[in-house]
């Protein structure tokens, strides 16, 4: 529920104020001289509504100041000489959601009818008449519930443009932050995992052309080697990755699941539901899932084959990723940088996501990303 004021939900306060004013119109309506029989209970009615209808300004601005408009111009036809409030009040709603010249528009027609209405049902002289018809609706309350409304409207589109800015600032420098983590990754660890790399993998090489065992420390020295390089070329890729470039996404799965089968590994891809589009967050995310869930099957599984299923829901997208590896049961996994990236993205989109191993062995990972669909 929105919050108003003081932490006060907006629909509460709505509710109050509209009673308030039911409570003021009656009251102002019953100090006269009504003895509340025939038409002064149809006027007593018209005060009460025209003031609880401004529970509903919020959600229908116009209709409210439509209802409101009427009511006045009906107690005041059975001779209730009531200042209408609850009219000022929609006046002030429906310019602050910014329907400015039909508000304009219905305030004219408004004291036209008024004005009418005065002179139609009120027995005595003209005079009197236009008088009661400026006491319903004076001139000068009409302008200053006008003014407020705009003002606070101009004061609520300096705060949003304020928050914009705000956010755009915080993302660049965010950006520009990530961008020069990447570059000192780039000049500081590359050149040096690239010489250990290559020194193993030419140690290595000797060793075995001259018959010798390859000592363990060395072999692992090596597999560290490119595991290092394939780590960081990853990282720097996430780093770099802006929303400047065109973003991975749902289309771009088939393409991963292709290049695993190029790689040795039987690999399917199952897409189910009605094919609808997805915010370009939830396609990303949905991307990154597959690549890192295919990624760490061809290096750790020890899996021949995987199934990537895709199903498309009313309100959500579910992306399921399963390999026969060769995992025991006793077998705790260490959750990587990989699996809490992926559960960090999860997270961000209110998602849930679940990785573990199956009771055949192999591993799955299951996520589900709520969708917002376009009303």
């Amino acid at each position: 529920m929105d919050q108003g004021r003081f932490g006060v939900p907006a629909g509460v306060g709505d509710g109050a104020i509209a009673l308030g004013v039911a409570a003021l119109l009656l009251g102002n309506g019953l100090s006269g001289e009504h003895p509340g029989t025939g038409p002064d209970m149809l006027g007593y009615v018209l005060l009460a509504a025209g003031g609880l209808a401004l529970v509903a300004r919020r959600r229908a601005p116009l209709t409210v100041l439509a209802v409101t408009g009427l009511c006045a111009v009906g107690y005041q036809a059975v001779g209730f000489d009531v200042l209408a409030v609850s009219y000022l009040v929609a006046v002030y709603g429906a310019v602050r959601a910014g329907q400015r010249a039909v508000t304009v528009a219905a305030s004219v027609a408004m004291l036209v009818v008024l004005h009418l209405t005065a002179l139609v049902f009120h027995d005595g002289p003209a005079g009197e008449a236009l008088a009661q018809a400026r006491h319903v609706l004076e001139l000068a309350w009409l302008i200053a519930a006008f003014a407020a409304g705009e003002a606070l409207r101009q004061a609520e589109q300096r705060a949003d443009e304020a928050e914009r800015t705000r956010e755009e600032t915080a993302r660049r420098r965010a950006d520009e932050e990530r961008l020069h983590i990447a570059r000192e990754l780039h000049d500081s660890l590359t050149q040096q995992i690239s010489i250990i790399k290559v020194q193993s993998e030419v140690a290595v090489h000797v060793a075995r052309r001259r018959g010798e065992q390859v000592p363990e420390a060395l072999l692992a020295i090596q597999e560290a080697g490119r595991e290092a390089t394939r780590e960081l070329r990853a990282t720097l890729e996430a780093l770099r990755d802006d929303d400047t470039t065109p973003p991975r996404g749902l289309d771009h799965i088939p393409k991963l699941v292709e290049q695993a089968s190029r790689a040795g590994l039987e690999a399917t891809l199952m897409v189910e539901g009605q094919r609808t589009d997805v915010p370009a967050a939830v396609g990303r995310t949905a991307y990154r899932i597959v690549q890192e869930s295919l990624t760490n099957i061809a290096r750790h599984a020890d899996a021949s084959s995987a199934s990537v299923r895709i199903v498309y829901r009313a309100d959500s997208l579910a992306i399921q990723v399963d390999d026969d590896g060769q995992a025991t049961p006793t077998t705790v996994p260490k959750p990587g940088l990989g699996l809490l990236g992926m559960r960090e993205r999860v997270t961000a989109l209110g998602g849930r996501l679940r990785a573990q191993q199956t009771a055949e062995g192999g591993f799955t990972v299951e996520a589900e990303l709520p969708v917002e669909r376009a009303s």
